[in-house]
């Protein structure tokens, strides 16, 4: 499908009914908007995210819509260990008995900053949130994954790889890699769907923290772009895998 099409795919009202999926950056963004969309589609969604009290809102806000009840997960990706990933999984694994999707969608810029100038120590931290970390919870729930009858992960995207962006355009390149090797290496009989978005710039708090002087309403809502997610997630999306869709210049402000 192309991304025009995609945007516009309507998801029947139970296309995650049943399924369990875990979403980190769920606080805020795409993340939360994504969270919202997911259980009102029938999922439990899983909400991740280092932000306690956007969790619980988060939580709150599904719970009174009548949704299936969600669970919370509080993690600092920056800080956690490769334990601390295997524990969320056999915590999955306990109270939930299952996982069908996982979304990638949390990420922290850190600085847009030249090569030359660039902390090193803010480097690493950048590379350990945004590459490593994906890393180490894929690998933590691929058992999981693989039992389900119809697994899907989505990344979120981002075309970064200019200027000044430094260790989150070499991070978001690297989970790009991730993505297509994962798609090639379950491919096959034992299959996991993988694929990305690529929102573009969208009215979020992150966009407005690294570009203070830009008018935000210029930009999309993170509503405005979730249909492609809801899409990969679901069984519409059928084997269709290691594609990254670009939105940007092809959504309504």
């Amino acid at each position: 499908m192309t991304p025009e099409q995609l945007l516009a795919y309507q998801p029947p009202p139970d296309l995650l009914a049943e399924r369990v999926i875990l979403i980190t950056g769920a606080g805020a963004g795409v993340g939360r908007a994504l969270s919202l969309a997911c259980a009102r589609l029938g999922a439990t969604v899983i909400l991740l995210d280092k932000e306690i009290k956007a969790l619980e809102a988060v939580y709150d806000e599904i719970e009174q819509s009548g949704a299936p009840q969600p669970g919370i997960y509080p993690m600092n990706l920056e800080g956690a260990t490769a334990k601390d990933h295997e524990d969320l999984a056999d915590n999955l694994a306990s109270q939930m008995g299952r996982l069908d999707g996982l979304v990638h969608n949390a990420g922290w810029v850190g600085s847009l900053t030249p090569f030359k100038y660039y902390d090193v120590e803010l480097w690493s931290r950048v590379i350990t949130t945004n590459l490593h970390a994906p890393f180490l919870l894929t690998r933590a729930v691929l058992p999981l994954l693989e039992a389900a009858p119809d697994p899907a992960i989505v990344f979120s995207a981002h075309d970064s790889a200019r200027a000044y962006w430094g260790a989150f355009g070499v991070a978001k390149g690297g989970q790009e890699a991730m993505l297509k090797i994962l798609s090639e290496e379950y491919a096959g009989e034992r299959f996991i769907r993988v694929n990305g978005v690529d929102t573009g710039p969208l009215r979020t708090r992150m966009r407005t923290q690294n570009y203070p002087g830009e008018n935000p309403n210029k930009h999309p809502t993170p509503e405005a772009v979730l249909a492609p997610y809801l899409y990969f997630l679901g069984p519409d999306a059928g084997r269709t895998t290691g594609e990254i869709i670009r939105l940007e210049g092809k959504v309504v402000a």
